[in-house]
């Protein structure tokens, strides 16, 4: 039976969020007078507190006043990769980082399924030596420029799993023919534990602390 283990990643193989980290980066490395755009962002946190605007648009309005309408990716690659360098070495989970290479070993494939822009994602996959990626999506155009604007949903909640079919489909993967094992620390992906013959809750909050304890799922602490 092929065997595949999907990863969230922030605050499950990162021991923080890494959106917010990641634009920030992204400014003083490149631009630090966008900083004066940073007044205009708790506006757009209060909008998605009210539901006037999405996750996906609260994410895009940060990235356009942090990053720009459409900064050229070649520009953007060499600041990619040494955040992901950074993320590495002082925001992971160690006890994550050793699982991923226990997985590996029993010959598992290994899908990294993350609500973050797959722009910087791919370059952390790649260092973790991930076989697939599923990520938010941003559009580049013909000239190579990054716009903020997302490719189909946010890849979180509900999203991760419509992602995950899309995958399996591609890959022509049978799913009564695959032990699937996932992990996440947040309750946002019950639909993707729920999807797999093994769940893990890594570090969970409390509510999927409660939700694994309820299903009989197993809690690991990777503290």
């Amino acid at each position: 039976m092929q065997k595949i283990s999907l990863y969230d990643m922030d605050r499950t193989i990162t021991v923080r969020g890494t959106y917010t980290p990641f634009l920030f980066h992204m400014v003083f490395a490149r631009a630090p007078w966008r900083l004066i755009f940073l007044p205009l962002l708790p506006f757009a946190f209060a909008a998605y507190g009210l539901k006037l605007i999405s996750r996906g648009q609260l994410k895009t309005f940060n990235q356009r006043m942090l990053l720009g309408s459409g900064p050229k990716l070649s520009a953007l690659q060499p600041h990619i990769e040494r955040f992901a360098d950074k993320v590495l070495q002082s925001n992971r989970h160690r006890k994550a980082i050793d699982q991923v290479e226990v997985d590996r070993a029993d010959g598992r494939i290994l899908v990294l399924v993350t609500a973050s822009y797959e722009l910087y994602a791919k370059a952390i996959a790649r260092r973790l030596g991930f076989d697939h990626l599923i990520g938010t999506q941003l559009t580049v155009d013909g000239e190579g420029r990054v716009l903020p604007q997302i490719i189909g949903e946010n890849c979180y909640d509900d999203a991760k799993i419509v992602r995950i079919e899309a995958l399996f489909a591609k890959q022509g993967w049978q799913r009564p023919e695959i032990h699937v094992r996932a992990y996440s620390d947040h309750v946002s992906d019950q639909a993707m534990l729920e999807f797999a013959d093994e769940a893990i809750a890594t570090t969970p909050t409390l509510k999927l602390r409660r939700l694994a304890e309820t299903r009989g799922w197993k809690i690991v602490d990777w503290r």
